[in-house]
């Protein structure tokens, strides 16, 4: 990933530097005592070469030795104490080469069990009167710890924490922690200091040498908290500077248009709309427009929660550029939306005399002809299409302005396409997914946001219900109550086909017993991933024309359907969907005039899957959900897959260190704007990885 891969480069730059760094760059790991060719193979599987790559390797987790009072620790939780053997130890053989043995120890003021599996052998040593500290899992109502480790003797004094690193084959962790010593032992006085003093200073920040001590091996918690808050501030201002020196980089070298759009105009525009606009929508439209008129290339991502307006911003900012003579495109990822996007601005449009056009991949050849040759000739002024726009053959007359919509559903290649169709357009990107603040900075740091935090007035709650799967009936009940009052349903579910792996329900089997239980009533619709998409297509305009009436779906449909006759969805095992997930399946309903209903059927077995079921009963705001998907989840899983643009820490954790991303972003923009940065010694070290990372030069980072 991203950053280690620039931590090569710049460890390259280094290796060329002794001058600053004296030679422990350049020895390799084999210089310490005990590591052979053999161990140097498998140190070299972790990316561990030289002595500087060990000792920059940090520990995932620490076994915590500090000795804990039983009365006050929860069931279940890790505990170490300092005991004493009180009776004789009993091996109990469970099976061949599996042991269980037990052994009561004296603790404070407790007589309690330890169990060990698969140690006999330790019988021999655990006599009574011997004193031992053991840690394991301690069971409250048996009065049992189940120990992970022991050791003979009282506990050493400074051996509160022991670092657990990720190791391969044959090392172990004693082994490393030896070589980690030696290390550090060699490299003291020839650490460079990356952080300048003043950042040091003003945060109270441990130096290099006292961090690493402090993350391998803490005297106590306070020095190991000291050490990480070091480490973790230092990576997120690497990172952030990479960013504003991207950004920086490219509103220096990037040319843009100037779009001077006519004011009045637009004013009348906005006037027409047959509603009035929220404060959130007034604002952005203003943030998009002053990015129109600017000299520099607009690189925007516009987020909004479902059913927030996104659209009729997209309408007047694409209207702004026509005003000024410049052509607008809108791609959006399946053929379904960009025939919604074209009605609704078509109806805006044409009382302006604009003229728009729909571009996809099922226009017949005699009218995408007629298209081409009208859009090379500057006619048409606006169009919306799939990625049949990025086609070698469609070339535009004048092209100031890109939408790209639900932009995560398009390759980084297939939007680049479409961006240079024009001279250098602006280029706006929006999404219907709402994202932390925390992954916004980092999975899109080089782009100015626009986040519309504000839904539109009169528009009906989405009552939401967690229903146990016994209560299956009472929601079919509450379906049909729907569906006679003339509205629609969404059905949804986790596979398309039955799984011995998992035991969920799935789109086949629930199609073929709704179609049972509503024969000769109701018309029931199936679609799912393996479709063809033109039967998905036809499939969706069923539904939408009202000849669909409950439709099973996975899914498929969670971006970009409109359907406001539909009202009611259930969905079946909620819990194994993210909450980010949910929500936007949620927001297919609601979107006509009528209350409507999402029921989520669903026995989770985790607490996590409680948590998620209780979050989406208690609020319909897509930014308290991604906020608390992603405190359950972690970055990693927030958007479903691993997403090339958000970065891999070494130590920072998004969820809770967003506090010190922040400081660290405003850091960065800072010093990326400060003559000194570029001038003052104290700061070549930074200087010289940004140079590495090609940020300067407005490369991509991903």
């Amino acid at each position: 990933m991203l950053l280690h891969r620039l931590e090569k480069q710049l460890l390259q730059k280094y290796l060329e530097r002794e001058d600053i760094l004296g030679q422990i760059e350049l020895e390799p790991v084999t210089n310490i005592k005990g590591v052979g060719t053999e161990t140097a193979e498998l140190l070299n599987e972790l990316g561990i070469y030289h002595i500087h790559d060990l000792i920059m390797y940090f520990p995932y987790r620490y076994e915590d030795f500090r000795l804990k009072d039983l009365a006050e620790t929860p069931h279940n939780e890790q505990v170490t104490i300092e005991a004493r053997v009180e009776g004789m130890p009993v091996v109990f053989f469970t099976g061949r080469k599996k042991s269980r043995l037990q052994v009561s120890v004296f603790s404070g003021r407790h007589i309690v069990k330890v169990v060990f599996f698969n140690q006999h052998y330790l019988k021999e040593r655990l006599t009574p009167g011997t004193i031992i500290t053991v840690s394991g899992k301690w069971d409250r109502g048996r009065q049992t710890i189940t120990a992970s480790s022991v050791k003979f003797g009282a506990k050493e004094i400074n051996q509160d924490f022991e670092p657990v690193y990720r190791l391969k084959g044959n090392l172990h962790q004693n082994k490393f922690r030896k070589f980690m010593r030696q290390a550090l032992d060699l490299a003291k006085g020839q650490m460079a200091e990356k952080l300048p003093n003043k950042i040091r200073q003003q945060y109270q920040l441990l130096s290099i040498e006292e961090a690493l001590e402090g993350i391998h091996f803490p005297k106590d918690a306070n020095h190991l908290k000291q050490a990480r808050r070091r480490f973790v501030y230092e990576e997120l201002l690497m990172f952030q500077l990479r960013i504003q020196a991207l950004r920086k980089s490219r509103k220096e070298h990037e040319k843009g248009i100037v779009i001077q759009y006519d004011l009045e105009k637009l004013k009348k525009f906005i006037q027409q709309i047959p509603f009035e606009l929220t404060n959130a929508q007034k604002r952005v439209v203003n943030e998009i427009c002053k990015d129109l008129k600017s000299p520099f290339r607009m690189n925007r991502l516009l987020q909004g929660d479902v059913g927030s307006g996104k659209t009729i911003v997209a309408a007047i900012t694409l209207y702004a550029c026509v005003t000024a003579g410049f052509q607008g495109a809108l791609m959006a990822p399946t053929e379904i939306l960009a025939e919604q996007h074209y009605a609704s601005l078509e109806s805006l449009f044409q009382p302006m005399g604009v003229k728009i056009a729909l571009l996809t991949g099922s226009t017949k050849a005699k009218d995408r002809k007629i298209i081409l040759e009208q859009l090379e000739n500057g006619e048409i002024q606006v169009i919306i299409g799939t990625h049949a726009l990025i086609q070698p053959d469609v070339t535009f007359n004048r092209l100031g302005f890109v939408i790209t919509d639900e932009q995560h559903r398009f390759g980084v290649e297939q939007r680049r396409i479409l961006r240079e169709k024009g001279m250098h357009p602006d280029v706006l990107f929006m999404t219907a997914t709402p994202i932390p603040r925390t992954l916004a900075i980092t999975a899109f740091g080089e782009m100015d946001i626009s986040v519309i935090d504000e839904m539109p007035s009169g528009r009906k709650q989405i009552e939401t219900h967690w229903m146990k799967k016994e209560q299956l009936n009472a929601s079919l009940v509450k379906m049909e109550m729907e569906l006679k009052k003339g509205r629609q349903a969404y059905v949804i579910c986790p596979l398309i086909e039955e799984s011995e792996k998992i035991d969920v329900q799935n789109a086949v089997e629930v199609y073929e017993q709704l179609r049972r239980i509503f024969h000769g009533r109701y018309k029931v619709g199936l679609m799912h991933g393996r479709l063809h998409p033109d039967e998905k297509d036809q499939v969706m305009r069923d539904f939408k024309e009202g000849n669909i009436h409950v439709l099973v779906s996975t899914t498929v449909v969670e971006v970009g359907v409109n359907v406001p006759n539909a009202s009611f969805m259930l969905i079946y095992d909620a819990d194994r969907f993210g909450l980010a997930q949910l929500h936007q399946l949620r927001g297919r309903v609601g979107r006509g005039n009528y209350q409507s209903y999402c029921v989520l059927l669903a026995n989770p077995k985790t607490d996590e899957g409680i948590e998620r079921m209780r979050s989406m009963t208690e609020t319909n705001d897509g930014f308290r959900l991604a906020e608390k998907d992603l405190e359950l989840r972690g970055p990693g899983d927030f958007f479903g897959k691993k997403q090339s643009g958000l970065p891999e820490f070494k130590i920072a954790d998004l969820v809770h260190d967003y506090r010190v991303l922040e400081v660290a972003r405003n850091d960065a923009v800072k010093l990326i704007n400060d003559e000194r940065f570029w001038k003052e010694d104290e700061y070549r070290l930074l200087r010289e990885m940004l140079e590495q990372s090609g940020a300067l030069n407005g490369e991509r980072m991903d």
